[in-house]
C-alpha cells in the first residue's frame, strides 16, 4: 500500500461549496450574528449564577409579596431564552436562509 497521495481526487460538490467565497461569507455572516448573542446570554446567565451565590441577600429581597429579586430574574432567564429564539428565527428567516437557498441553487446548478 503506498503512502502517496494520488494524483487526481474527484471533486466532491460539498467541498467545492465549502471552499467558495460565497460559503465562506455566509458562514461569517452567521458567527456575526450568533457568536455575539451567545455570549450575552451565557453572560446573563453566569450573572443569575453569580447572584445567586454571592448576592443572597439581594436574590432574597422581596419585590411584591413573596416574589423576590431571585424569582424575577429566574423567570426572565426564561423570558431571554424565548425573545432570542424568536430575534433568531426572524433573522434567519429574513437574512440567512434565502442566502443559504441562494447558495444551494447556485451550487446545484453548477454540477
Amino acid at each position: 500500500m503506498s503512502k502517496e497521495a494520488p494524483d487526481r481526487v474527484a471533486v466532491d460538490a460539498n467541498v467545492a461549496m465549502q471552499d467558495s467565497p460565497e460559503f465562506a461569507q455566509l458562514r461569517s455572516k452567521f458567527r456575526r450574528f450568533v457568536f455575539p448573542l451567545t455570549a450575552l446570554f451565557l453572560a446573563w446567565y453566569f450573572l443569575y449564577v453569580l447572584l445567586s451565590v454571592f448576592a443572597k441577600d439581594f436574590m432574597g429581597t422581596r419585590v411584591a409579596g413573596n416574589v423576590t429579586w431571585g424569582l424575577v430574574l429566574g423567570l426572565l432567564q426564561f423570558v431571554s431564552t424565548f425573545v432570542i429564539t424568536m430575534v433568531y428565527a426572524r433573522w434567519a428567516d429574513r437574512v440567512f436562509d434565502p442566502e443559504a437557498e441562494a447558495l444551494a441553487r447556485k451550487m446545484g446548478d453548477d454540477q
